[in-house]
């Protein structure tokens, strides 16, 4: 949704790289370039106005002046006030001590109430709460049989008594939501749900009708937390609609819908300057886990293009499995081969996280490659996993073995061309080079090694074979005699003959396979 805003906040700042000294004249040119991009993605004037001279009071100040370099000090400044009008802090609900913990939704038709309403319940259970939902808008067509889906979709119980508004009874009076919010969270006491969550209704607009409702509904359920639910793309009008429900049902904190969206994302920036109440959660997407607790420190290192590395994180820890993780660390410490079962394993790791596009883009300098993202297809992975799984057990731990004849099956077996093929495991053969060189302490190819481990330097194993051994030479005088004795008889030995006897350098006989000097872990595949 930020997309143009953090364009154009990242060309201004460019224009600032390189100077040793800023002028009043360069800040009032960089304030100037950062009140357009704000007022082009639709911030409250007011809120732009305030915003950009805090800005331009600090960036004439002496923390810019002192500073080795005044450009990414005024990204530092712009950074810190963005955070500030975004909430400033991270908040989280506040839980009842004793009995449930009421929280009501309010806002306007189609701002998404009732899906987030499931997504908050969700969230909500995944962190050891029992919630339970209740049906409380009576007036939109179909939007109890809605909630109801929603709360089947996120394995959560809704309170549903009176069944609304349905289709052809639009004339008729629908019933009254006060009592069954009453009901409801006397119905999640009494079956010991920690969490009541309910949905009210909304329309098209603010109304002294939907405002009454909406009070009568907080008087008589006495909710722990109001979330007045809005629209992220509505612009503008985002400010008067909060002030609104605001000095209507007075509430404790706002959910930004539809995140995901194209629009210029004004309201987010406006909704909680003006009103004064934080941000709490943020819905980036259509699906039940596409909702995330809302930090104005990340969200305005994502505008500034700094990324956003700690969701990442968080996302990486909550997805991740950890006896996986704890399996490819052994196989990874005993340097056995990554093998295309474990980057199957893997890529079903990522695709747990979620969308890859969703997590590229959290990376930091994401936006100089948003176009090259945005093309991006999800499918590729489906494709790829399609091209491992049509190859056999054996293919998968020695890929060398795959000829033009196997290739062609696969190409058959994963419905690809055998280009695709061909293009897969030559990225794969890159990847299981680089790991076998990070496994040996060498680093990644092309850097140098980490200090302390073996191929430290970066230099090549043709190089570290040729460079001279150093023995230990005993400190006893027999003993040295000893050892130099048992070198000589080593060094007139010479190397040990191949067994003979059979066509091809097939070898008869006893055979031990650690005269092979195969990769760790590869001993299993032999015949003994």
């Amino acid at each position: 949704m930020f997309n143009s805003l953090s364009d154009r906040l990242t060309a201004t700042f460019k224009n600032l790289r390189g100077k040793g000294r800023l002028t009043e004249a360069d800040v009032d040119a960089t304030v100037r370039e950062i009140r357009r991009a704000l007022l082009d993605a639709d911030v409250a004037v007011s809120v732009v106005r305030e915003f950009t001279g805090r800005v331009r009071d600090r960036a004439l100040g002496e923390e810019v002046a002192a500073a080795l370099n005044p450009s990414q000090q005024i990204v530092k400044i712009v950074n810190e006030e963005l955070k500030e009008i975004l909430g400033g802090e991270t908040r989280r609900l506040r839980l009842a001590k004793t009995g449930p913990t009421i929280i009501m939704l309010a806002g306007l038709q189609g701002a998404g109430k009732t899906t987030l309403a499931g997504k908050l319940s969700k969230y909500l259970k995944a962190q050891g709460h029992s919630p339970m939902l209740v049906a409380c808008d009576l007036q939109r067509p179909n939007a109890v049989t809605q909630l109801q889906v929603v709360g089947k979709r996120a394995n959560v119980p809704v309170f549903a008594p009176h069944p609304g508004a349905q289709g052809d009874e639009l004339d008729q009076p629908a019933g009254d939501p006060v009592a069954v919010a009453r009901a409801g969270v006397e119905e999640a006491r009494q079956k010991l749900h920690d969490v009541v969550i309910v949905d009210t209704a909304g329309r098209l607009g603010v109304d002294t009708a939907m405002m009454e409702q909406a009070r009568q509904i907080r008087q008589a359920i006495i909710p722990n937390e109001v979330l007045f639910v809005i629209d992220s793309m509505i612009g503008q009008d985002a400010v008067n609609t909060a002030m609104a429900f605001d000095e209507g049902v007075n509430f404790t904190g706002i959910v930004l819908s539809k995140l995901d969206g194209d629009a210029r994302g004004g309201a987010a920036l406006s909704v909680a300057s003006v009103t004064g109440k934080p941000v709490m959660f943020a819905s980036t997407g259509e699906g039940l886990d596409d909702f995330e607790l809302f930090h104005p420190d990340r969200m305005a290192s994502r505008i500034l293009d700094m990324g956003d590395v700690l969701t990442l994180i968080e996302q990486a820890e909550k997805n991740w499995d950890k006896d996986e993780a704890a399996r490819m660390a052994q196989k990874f410490a005993d340097q056995e081969d990554f093998t295309l079962d474990d980057f199957l394993s893997q890529m079903q790791q990522i695709r747990n996280m979620g969308s890859m596009k969703k997590m590229l883009m959290m990376m930091p300098g994401a936006q100089n490659m948003r176009q090259q993202l945005e093309q991006f297809d999800e499918r590729e992975i489906d494709r790829v996993e399609a091209i491992v799984r049509s190859m056999t057990p054996h293919e998968r731990v020695a890929p060398k073995i795959i000829n033009g004849s196997r290739r062609a099956r696969i190409a058959r077996g994963s419905g690809v061309h055998v280009s695709e093929v061909n293009g897969l495991l030559e990225r794969f053969g890159q990847a299981q080079k680089m790991m076998k060189k990070m496994a040996q302490g060498g680093g990644m190819p092309g850097m140098p090694g980490m200090p302390g481990m073996p191929g430290q330097g970066g230099g090549s194993r043709k190089n570290a074979k040729s460079a001279p051994k150093k023995k230990a030479k005993s400190g006893n005088p027999a003993k040295a005699a000893q050892e130099l004795r048992d070198a000589e008889a080593k060094r007139a030995a010479g190397p040990k003959s191949l067994p003979t006897g059979a066509s091809f350098g097939q070898q008869t006989g006893d055979f031990d396979p650690s005269s092979l000097n195969l990769p760790k872990g590869f001993d299993k595949f032999l015949g003994k």
